[in-house]
């Protein structure tokens, strides 16, 4: 499968067959460039403005949102409901994690979570092959809340998002601190292709770039 950071929140995953699946598409006000991409399945983990434009998508792709399990075109989603802050939603409501199975690997997009795990989110969540995880503080967790949820969860891969970048119109941190404590590294490319038995290859944590 391959994994492209489209900017903020936003992945393209694609199948070895060609099945797309984009995360939390963004409107045209984040900062990064916004242009229409073509998938097959869009998944929302919350109605905020920067996550759930899902006019950005070409086509009749299948929305995903809520907690739950499905499979579509061979992918199997499971959403584990979660909140957007510390206080169970008071604050900013509820966020949604979705775990995409995808040629036999497991990839989890913690949304905006804000907040640590609990034991049966966790136990909802499983097995994680790849983790997106907001390090950027303000509206999610900080990077020192995200490593203890990526220490909680145990990735082979983890990929930092929701983070401040020179294109990002509004503040939060930076990535830099989450790699430093972590000894994550930018490895200089927006997309990576991943196969299950390679996965151990990699570093693990990864900050990707974006267009």
């Amino acid at each position: 499968m391959k994994i492209k950071w489209l900017g903020h929140a936003c992945f393209l995953l694609t199948s070895e067959n060609g099945t797309r699946v984009v995360t939390d598409p963004y409107d045209n006000t984040v900062g990064y460039r916004m242009e229409k991409i073509e998938a097959e399945i869009v998944s929302t983990s919350h109605d905020h403005f920067d996550h759930n434009y899902v006019d950005m998508i070409d086509g009749n792709a299948k929305h995903v949102k809520g907690e739950g399990k499905i499979n579509i075109d061979g992918i199997e989603i499971t959403g584990v409901a979660s909140f957007h802050d510390e206080c169970k939603g008071a604050k900013r409501g509820k966020n949604d994690i979705f775990k995409f199975r995808i040629d036999g690997i497991d990839v989890c997009h913690l949304g905006d979570l804000g907040h640590i795990l609990n034991d049966k989110q966790l136990r909802e969540i499983g097995n994680v092959d790849v983790l997106m995880i907001p390090v950027g503080g303000v509206y999610t967790i900080d990077y020192k809340g995200a490593i203890e949820v990526m220490n909680l969860i145990h990735p082979s891969i983890t990929i930092p998002m929701h983070y401040k970048t020179p294109a990002l119109t509004f503040e939060v941190d930076g990535v830099e601190k989450f790699l430093s404590a972590t000894g994550g590294q930018h490895i200089g490319k927006q997309e990576i292709k991943l196969t299950k038995d390679e996965i151990g290859n990699w570093p693990k944590v990864i900050a990707l770039d974006y267009q």
